[in-house]
């Protein structure tokens, strides 16, 4: 510390240097020595440093000043406050000097200074405050009583940064701020709205009150228009900054505004509408029943062009040459001068407040579409370049809210009465097609990029809605390719929009337009510019598919002759592909594109051919280009042309083998693939020796740690074991069989691996029968061996069920072995209770077999099970269950009445129960309809069984027998709603939950018609009927929400209404010596908050966010389970609400707050301490999700909440490690996507 101020003390004294160097070189070398984190400065040393300094601002040499000012940055982190303050006095000082140079030294100064300080969150916030508050003295006596402008602009500009501090000694600077509104400099009122914007983000609610009332009691003095339009302006910065604090006086400001807006002033209108567009965005909820008004005057003055007559121009349309020149439109110019006309910027503004309503009110689509779209595009042909294009902006946000809810619209089961906005949009293409036709020969380049931007979000939007508009269309986009003035950006958007219009739309639209396409697509994949080529080489590969679809069941598709076409766009894209000095997407995109043309065209190049497939070879020996040349191949294998590619497999195959060892998944997976279609389409060229070396590689990719690739491989063996059969004999003595049986064994194996895993052992026994090994016997002992075993027990009771549908596969491959097999499972002793779990899982194989059995093996197997069903161990009971289900779906007529008697005689209601639901679920329509009568009334009988298990089996066997009948059986369901059992009602209830599934079926309308019924039961008395009317109320919402949209108004208010505690269902029970609190309404709640959730995803523009996040707040106060649920809902909310959520904010930060500082009591159970740390993350991880929404920390409360996180060592380090997942998280989907 001694050498290190010895240092400092001899810049000092060099610094006092005559010599202007000497001052520089010294400062700067002080200036590295304050950067450094090992300077530490006694008293002495920084009195003299800070005084050196500020005095250096004052210094002759320019340069000198400069790094004084720079020094303060760091020198502020290193010196007590008290010095801190002494700076900060100085240089206000300073800048009420009479010297220009030297005032603006100090402002920088100052600035510097105050970005140096810590914020309020950081936990110094002492120093902080009582800086600012010397300057805010300074500054607002300056600010007031200041002549000079200039200082007044300096000393406005640092009270915005300050403010950004979240300083608490508002009261005087708003004083100080509010008389500059009325300054004679206009740069003065507009830094003084500017720095007003920052107070309102963090001022208390007296201080805003106080704002708030002087801007209202001045508009509506109206004093001069000159003032009001700077309050005007003020009011929708505050608007902006704090948009969620305005809210509560809209009723008061709106109407002031409305009438200023008639006011012929057209800067003060332009105001007024910018102003409704703050309003629109920031305050959702309070600004609705003023919409339609907004709406009104934004149509009105987006046609307001006082000094300008479209009709002429619409007249001359026709008539004018579309190849005018330079002198006839300069000549049209000078007849009319708008340097004075304001009207644009009305205009303008109008534009981007539409643009706001249609972003931010989803629900008022329908609306949009009757009123906004046609006035939008009519303004098309707006003069203005800048006024246009916001006008397009504003239809492109509205063809985007119109997207997200094309699922429900779109789905012809959403069963929506009327137009939806998809039709109105259909209706209205011509309308758009022609306004855009003139628009895209336009010279503006920001006008035809616009108009390729509307075209592709249209076609998004509504894909094949062009096909008629496709004439119109397409000489505006070769226009654009074609024009020299074109920028490289607008030809790239021309290129995206014909690819994406070709993709979705039918190819024999576009064969008339064929010959003109060509030219400027070829020669735009010849274009300098890498990212035009890349571009067009994807339209070239689009184009190949349109010039000669492989499915040519499309009309007009065999009349069109693509021969003209083949030698350009063949010349176009080798000349690409052989190029090796380009940049990587052109050589994938060639690549593809050439995959394309021989797949779609190789049979009419017969002499290119071969040379082609060389280049192919070498692409794919090179690591860059390997796996899109893999994709390639896969695509030219896979083409119906039959493509020889003879020449080229004996080197192929080995390199694609070679490739399963790399440690690429991507290229594993499409290697897999591309073998797979080589040995279905080209089996005869593949030879032994080529599928050696791929059976080489595979043991490794078999194995449970990568189920896709599994899934692969195993699809590859099974195409094997078709086209090669004589290579099967070499799996039975290597290591892929050995990793199949150990992958058959694993928990894991289920979905596509556990398909592809049954597939491969059907067509082995099949296949394979005289392979040694590979014999249906020898599988079968592989299989069971670890069964029968008594040392190698299972890992997981999974892999019972595995091993038990890979023999059923075999089985059913192999029927003339099934009789013996069904005979050998019924026979193992029934005390060993493991292995009959094992074999009663096996007899799902008699599902296919049962009708093939003799009439003793049937009764002998289900008399095995019935005795199954009184054994001890529930896993056998349950596997018995099923298989009593699945032998009885092989002969229904056999089986079904003997379980149905079983059911009513039987004690094993609930076990046999489960055998007929596996009946209801399996079996055909038309065998079950017989029988249908006689099981509806037997389910009736038990309807009103006490056993809530058995009760549940019940519904979902009477949901399912529903859908089989549902004319005749579903109003007879809504019969027993009237029963005076509960049991009965929540049975009836449960069962529709099992008629709703997210694919269409013929039950839906009938279903819409009476569900609300059905949701009447939120009503019933009984708690119980209550919750599972809430269960099948979130089914119906999360799978086929187009049931019950339309009766969200009536169903949300006894949805809230169950998540409130009620006092009257919690009650004391003792446990001994001690007392333990019982809350009966907590499932109720639970399913309510879960309905909840599931709405935010499927019904969210039908719901009323506020009254929404009142329940949640109430939620976040509620049980464990709750709290967990609502912090969830709480960041979705925070990405799908933002600015509701920020309204709310102060009220959703306590009860958070409350939950990260809870301590368990000591003497607690360990379970108490981890729900305690579950609630903290859980917490945490919704305090991460709200300060992701823009201005969140500038709220005071969310402000000091973090700081108490960051003084909180448990709480940061959970705070920190959460937003490094999300962060992670984020990098990670950017990286999938």
């Amino acid at each position: 510390m001694a050498s290190a101020s010895y240092h400092i003390s001899n810049l000092l004294e060099k610094m006092t240097s005559s010599d202007k160097d000497f001052r520089f070189m010294a400062t700067n070398d002080l200036m590295s020595e304050l950067q450094k984190d090992s300077i530490k400065l006694d008293d002495d040393s920084e009195r003299k440093v800070v005084k050196m300094i500020l005095k250096l601002l004052e210094d002759k040499n320019g340069e000198v000043q400069n790094l004084a000012v720079k020094c303060l940055g760091p020198l502020v982190s290193k010196v007590k406050e008290y010095q801190v303050e002494t700076i900060v006095d100085t240089l206000c000082t300073n800048m009420l000097s009479d010297k220009e140079q030297l005032r603006d030294i100090s402002s920088i100064g100052l600035k510097t200074v105050i970005g140096e300080l810590p914020p309020a969150s950081s936990g110094e916030y002492c120093q902080t405050a009582s800086v600012c508050k010397k300057i805010t003295g300074r500054l607002t006596s300056a600010i007031a009583k200041q002549e000079d402008v200039s200082v007044q602009l300096e000393a406005l500009d640092i009270m915005a940064d300050m403010l950004c501090l979240l300083v608490n000694f508002h009261p005087s600077i708003l004083s100080c701020l509010l008389p500059q509104l009325t300054s004679p400099r206009l740069a003065v009122r507009k830094r003084t709205i500017m720095a007003l914007g920052h107070l309102v983000m963090s001022c208390g609610n007296l201080v805003f009150i106080d704002l708030i009332e002087h801007l209202l009691t001045e508009l509506g003095r109206n004093d001069n228009m000159s003032t009001t339009r700077t309050y005007i302006q003020c009011t929708a910065a505050i608007s902006r900054q704090a948009g969620h604090r305005i809210g509560e006086y809209l009723e008061k400001i709106i109407p002031l505004v409305v009438k200023f807006c008639n006011v012929d002033d057209d800067e003060l209108r332009e105001y007024c509408i910018q102003a409704f567009e703050s309003f629109v965005r920031r305050c959702p909820k309070e600004v609705y029943p003023h919409v339609p008004t907004v709406i009104s005057l934004c149509l009105r003055y987006l046609t307001y062009d006082p000094n300008y007559n479209y009709d002429d121009e619409d007249e001359d349309d026709n008539a004018m040459d579309a190849e005018q020149n330079d002198e006839d439109y300069q000549g049209s110019d000078d007849e009319y001068s708008d340097d004075d006309d304001m009207s644009w910027k009305v205009r303008r503004a109008a534009a981007k407040c539409l643009d706001a309503v249609v972003s931010t009110r989803h629900e008022m689509l329908p609306e949009f579409y009757r009123s906004v779209s046609p006035a939008l595009v009519c303004r098309f042909k707006e003069r203005e370049e800048n006024v246009k294009a916001d006008v397009f902006h504003a239809y492109l946000s509205l063809l985007k809210q119109t997207r997200p809810a094309q699922s429900w619209l779109a789905d012809p089961d959403a069963m929506e009465q009327g137009d939806t906005p998809l039709t109105m949009l259909q209706s209205q293409v011509p309308m758009i097609v022609k306004a855009l036709h003139k628009q895209l020969k336009e010279k503006s380049v920001k006008t035809r990029q616009c108009c390729f931007n509307m075209l592709t979000e249209l076609v998004n939007v509504l894909p094949g809605a062009l096909t008629q508009h496709i004439p119109v269309l397409i000489p505006g986009i070769i226009f654009s390719l074609n024009d020299k003035s074109s920028s490289s950006n607008l030809k790239i958007d021309a290129l995206a929009c014909l690819y994406v219009v070709m993709v979705t739309h039918p190819a024999h639209a576009f064969h008339a337009h064929v010959p003109a396409l060509v030219p400027p697509v070829v020669s735009c994949v010849g274009d300098p510019f890498y990212k035009i080529t890349s571009e067009a080489l994807l339209v070239t590969q689009q184009l190949v598919k349109v010039i000669r679809p492989l499915d040519s069941q499309q009309d007009g598709s065999e009349t069109f002759d693509p021969s003209p076409y083949i030698n350009d766009l063949f010349t176009c894209t080798i000349r690409r592909l052989k190029a090796a000095d380009i940049d990587q997407e052109v050589k994938e995109r060639a690549i593809s594109c050439m995959g394309q043309i021989i797949c779609n065209l190789g049979d009419r190049l017969p002499t290119e051919l071969p040379g082609t497939l060389l280049i192919f070879l070498e692409r794919l020996k090179n690591e860059i280009t390997r796996l899109t040349t893999v994709k390639a191949l896969t695509l030219i294998a896979g083409s119906p042309l039959n493509i020889d590619l003879r020449p080229v497999l004996p080197d192929a195959v080995p390199i694609l083998a070679s490739f399963l060892r790399k440690n690429q998944r991507a290229l594993k997976l499409c290697t897999l693939a591309a073998l797979d279609i080589l040995l279905r389409n080209y089996s005869s060229a593949v030879t032994p020796a080529m599928v050696d070396a791929v059976l080489a590689e595979l043991p490794p990719l078999i194995s449970e740690s990568d189920m896709h690739v599994s899934q692969m491989a195993l699809s590859f063996l099974s195409t094997l074991a078709v086209t090669h059969p004589s290579s099967l004999g070499q799996l039975s003595g290597g290591n892929i069989l050995v990793q199949l049986i150990a992958l058959v064994r694993s928990p894991l194996l289920q979905g596509g691996a556990l398909a592809a895993m049954l597939d491969f052992y059907q067509v082995c026994a099949l296949v394979a029968t005289d392979t040694p090994g590979l014999g249906y016997m020898d599988l079968l002992r592989m299989l069971t061996g670890p069964v029968y075993s008594q040392n190698a027990a299972l890992p997981h009771k999974q892999a019972y069920c595995s091993i038990a549908k890979c023999v059923a596969a075999l089985t059913r491959a192999c029927p003339a072995e099934g009789p013996a097999v069904v005979g050998q499972f019924i026979q193992v002793p029934v005390c060993l209770s493991a292995h009959l779990s094992v074999c009663l899982s096996f007899r799902k194989l008699t599902l296919h077999l049962s009708v093939g059995l003799s009439p003793p093996v049937c009764w002998s197997l289900s008399t095995c099970l019935l005795v199954s069903l009184h054994l001890s161990v529930s896993q056998v009971k349950s596997a018995a269950s099923y298989a009593l289900g699945s032998i009885a779906v092989g002969n229904l007529p056999e089986y079904l009445p003997f379980v149905l008697q079983e059911i009513s005689s039987s004690k094993r209601q609930y076990l046999l129960l489960h055998s007929l639901k596996e009946i209801i679920g399996s079996a055909s329509v038309a065998g079950l309809k017989p029988y249908v009568e006689s099981v509806w009334s037997l389910l009736l009988k038990h309807c009103e069984c006490q056993e809530e298990g058995t009760r549940n089996v019940v519904a979902e066997c009477l949901g399912k027998l529903t859908l089989i009948d549902p004319e005749t059986l579903l109003p007879r369901l809504k019969g027993y709603l009237l029963s005076g059992s509960s049991y009965a009602r929540s049975s009836v209830v449960t069962a529709v939950k099992f008629t709703i599934s997210d694919q269409p079926q013929p039950i839906d309308p009938l279903l819409k018609n009476c569900i609300g019924d059905f949701l009447k039961t939120l009503e019933d008395p009984d708690l119980n009927v209550r919750r599972v009317a809430l269960v099948t109320f979130n089914s119906a919402a999360h799978n086929k929400p187009s049931l019950i949209r339309e009766l969200l108004d009536s169903v949300l208010p006894h949805l809230y209404n169950e998540t409130k505690v009620r006092k009257e269902l919690i009650r004391e029970v003792e446990m001994g010596p001690f007392k333990h609190t019982v809350d009966d309404g907590l499932d109720l709640r639970k399913a309510a908050f879960e309905c909840m959730y599931t709405l935010l995803d499927s019904c969210l523009d039908r719901l009323d966010i506020f009254t929404f996040l009142n329940h949640v707040e109430d939620g976040l106060k509620d049980h464990y389970d709750i709290k967990m649920l609502t912090f969830l809902m709480l960041a979705r909310l925070s990405s799908l609400c933002p600015s509701a959520v920020l309204q709310r904010l102060d009220r959703l930060v306590e009860p958070l707050r409350a939950t990260c500082t809870t301590k368990v009591k000591a003497n607690s159970v360990k379970q108490e301490f981890e729900k305690q740390d579950e609630l903290k993350r859980s917490a945490m991880r919704a305090v991460v999700a709200l300060l992701t929404i823009p201005e969140a920390e500038k709220s005071p409360l969310m402000s000091e909440f973090q700081s108490q996180i960051s003084s909180n060592q448990e709480l940061a380090a959970i705070f920190d490690s959460i937003q490094r997942d999300s962060s992670s998280a984020n990098m990670e989907s950017m990286d999938t996507s």
